[in-house]
C-alpha cells in the first residue's frame, strides 16, 4: 500500500530494508557502478548521467537527505582512503587534471534511496516503479505466494500460537465457569479481546486481509499471540477470583469493568504496544493490508523481520511440522 516512495522514508526503508529485494532489482536492472570492495558504487558523477539530471540536484537531495543517505551507505572519502579508492578504481569517472581531496560516493542501497527520492528524473520514477513491482514479487515469490499466512513462516509461530491455544482454553473454560450469560459469550468476549488488543474485531480484521469465511482469523495472526495470551489468562484468574469473592458468577458488565481494567494495566501495555506496532508494520510491508485504527503504530520494517519470514531461517508450516526439534517444545508445552 505504498502511494508515493518519494514522500515517505518509511516506505523507502522498507524496500531499503529488503536485501531480497535489492539483490533481484541489482540482477534486473544492471546499472554497472564501480566495482569496489566487493561490490559496486557510484560517484556523483555518475548518478548525474543515470538519473538526468543536474549535479546541483543530486547535491541538494544529498544535503536534504543527508542522515537517511548516509545510514544507507552514502559516504565521503577524505585522505588516505580517497587515496586508495582512486588508486583502486584508476580514477575512472573523475575528471583529469582535477585535484581531487573529498569524494562522495554511493553504495549501491544508496544509490536507490536516491532513485525513490528524486522527483524531477523521469528514469528515477521508472526506476521506482519497477523496484516496488519487484519488491511485490520476491514477497510472493519467497513466501510461497501465501503472503495472507506469510506468520506461519516465523519459526516462533507453532511454540506460540500452541501456547495461545492453551491459554485459549483457560479461558473459554472460565467463561464457562464464572460468566452468567448464554453460549453467545465465547463470540462476544473472543472479539472484545482482539478489540482490547489491536483494535479490530474479527470481522474487520477479515475484511482488511480479505479473508474468506473459511480462513480462521488465528492461523494468519503472530505478532499478537503473545498479547492476546496474556490477556486471556490474566483474565481468567481474575474472573475466577471476583467469582469467589462474590460468590456467584459474574455478570457481563462485571466482566466488561475487569477487561477496563486490563486495558489499563501498566504490566501489559509494553506486551500490547509492541503487539499493535508489529502487527500494524508488518502486514501492511509484507500483505499491503492497511490496519487504519493502528495507523499510528506503523513503523519500518527491520532487516531482521525481512529475514525472519523470508529469509533462510523462514520455513514452511509443513517443514516446521517436520521437525524435531519443534516436536520437543511442543512436548514442553504439553508436559507444563
Amino acid at each position: 500500500m505504498v502511494n508515493d516512495l518519494t514522500n515517505s522514508q518509511r516506505d523507502r526503508q522498507n524496500i531499503l530494508n529488503n536485501r531480497y529485494a535489492l539483490e533481484k532489482v541489482e540482477e534486473h536492472l544492471g546499472f554497472g557502478g564501480i566495482r569496489y570492495e566487493g561490490s559496486f558504487v557510484f560517484t556523483k558523477q555518475q548518478l548525474v548521467a543515470l538519473f538526468e539530471v543536474s549535479e546541483s540536484t543530486i547535491e541538494r537531495y544529498i544535503a536534504n537527505h543527508l542522515e537517511e543517505l548516509t545510514a544507507n551507505g552514502y559516504k565521503i572519502l577524505r585522505g588516505q582512503i580517497l587515496k586508495e579508492f582512486l588508486n583502486t578504481t584508476g580514477g575512472i569517472f573523475i575528471d583529469k587534471g582535477s585535484k581531487i581531496t573529498v569524494l562522495g560516493i554511493f553504495t549501491f542501497r544508496a544509490m536507490i534511496n536516491l532513485a525513490m527520492l528524486l522527483t524531477e528524473s523521469d528514469r528515477a520514477r521508472m526506476i521506482r516503479s519497477r523496484i516496488l513491482d519487484i519488491a511485490i514479487e520476491v514477497v510472493a515469490e519467497r513466501s510461497g505466494g501465501h503472503t495472507k499466512y506469510i506468520n506461519q513462516r516465523d519459526c516462533d509461530y507453532l511454540p506460540s500460537a500452541y501456547q495461545e491455544f492453551s491459554y485459549r482454553q483457560v479461558f473459554t473454560k472460565a467463561l464457562d465457569s464464572y460468566l452468567d450469560m448464554g453460549n453467545i459469550k465465547y463470540v462476544i468476549y473472543t472479539n472484545k479481546i482482539y478489540q482490547l488488543v489491536f483494535r479490530e474485531n474479527a470481522q474487520e480484521y477479515r475484511r482488511i486481509l480479505s479473508l474468506q469465511s473459511k480462513d480462521k482469523v488465528r492461523e494468519t495472526l503472530s505478532a499478537v499471540l503473545i498479547a492476546i495470551s496474556s490477556v486471556e489468562n490474566g483474565l481468567a484468574e481474575e474472573m475466577k477470583r471476583k467469582s469467589v469473592e462474590l460468590g456467584r458468577k459474574l455478570q457481563p458488565t462485571e466482566l466488561d469493568k475487569l477487561m477496563e481494567v486490563a486495558a489499563s494495566n501498566a504490566f501489559l501495555e509494553p506486551i500490547i504496544e509492541d503487539a499493535r506496532t508489529k502487527m500494524a508494520s508488518r502486514d501492511l510491508s509484507f500483505r499491503d493490508a492497511l490496519h487504519q485504527k493502528l495507523e499510528s503504530y506503523i513503523q519500518t520494517v527491520p532487516a531482521t523481520d525481512f529475514e525472519k519470514f523470508l529469509g533462510e531461517t523462514s520455513i514452511s508450516l509443513e517443514e516446521q511440522l517436520a521437525d524435531p526439534k519443534i516436536l520437543a517444545v511442543f512436548k514442553r508445552l504439553k508436559d507444563r
